[in-house]
């Protein structure tokens, strides 16, 4: 049973930092290529960060120089580290896993972010 279980999301005043988890199982990890991604109310789900099929990052616009993705195959855990938030940033968090030699993908239940004063 494939799991994505996303983590370390909460309320965060302007200008501070959190730093999501998403831990996977049941996916031969190593061969997934793993992003985050987010949904504000009343919008669609838009991309923040993902690893492409050769390993690079991508980082929509309105993230970079602020968020960082990361990935620890070890440990079957993909990161984003989120500096500098803006009230912007608030959203449901979701970590998603594409097979890089499949149509196979999956999501995570995602993690609420709020970044409020």
């Amino acid at each position: 049973q494939v799991q994505l279980v996303e983590s370390g999301g909460g309320l965060v005043q302007p200008g501070g930092s959190l730093r999501l988890s998403c831990a996977t199982s049941g996916i031969r990890f190593s061969i997934y290529r793993m992003g985050w991604y987010r949904q504000a109310p009343g919008k669609q789900r838009e991309l923040v960060a993902t690893f492409d099929s050769g390993g690079n990052t991508n980082y929509a616009d309105s993230v970079k120089g602020r968020f960082t993705i990361s990935r620890d195959n070890a440990k079957n855990t993909v990161y984003l580290q989120m500096n500098m938030l803006k009230p912007g940033d608030t959203a449901v968090y979701y970590c998603k896993a594409e097979s890089l030699f499949t149509t196979n993908y999956y999501w995570g239940r995602g993690t609420q972010v709020t970044v409020s004063s």
